[in-house]
């Protein structure tokens, strides 16, 4: 089964990016139809179409991209910093069970030292 939206609506199609050419630059964003002669764009007229269309859709896209990237970045930070928490984490976790041990150890040494020495 094909998805009902196989396309991203975030990217436009090409009449979307004609139709939103300036209003100065009729003859090149409609074609020869709009110049009513029927001709053909000439090489320039194409070159600058061309050129025109590609920084548009490049610009509509950066902002997408940019978007992507953030996100990805964001991604990728949120799991390096979570990996480091969970390793500091077990490190503090590690550190307080062999200081208490120590502690707890060193005190029942001594009561038993104390003990020991009021038998005697």
């Amino acid at each position: 089964m094909s998805p009902a939206h196989p396309f991203d609506a975030s990217i436009p199609v090409l009449t979307e990016v004609l139709h939103d050419l300036p209003a100065t630059q009729p003859a090149l964003a409609t074609g020869a139809a709009a110049r009513g002669d029927g001709d053909e764009l000439s090489g320039g007229d194409m070159e600058a179409l061309e050129r025109r269309l590609s920084e548009r859709i490049l610009q509509q896209l950066q902002a997408r991209v940019d978007f992507v990237l953030e996100q990805r970045i964001k991604d990728s930070m949120e799991e390096v910093l979570g990996h480091a928490l969970r390793g500091l984490t077990a490190e503090i976790r590690h550190g307080l069970h062999d200081t208490l041990a120590q502690i707890v150890s060193r005190a029942v040494t001594q009561e038993l030292t104390h003990l020991h020495a009021q038998k005697k």
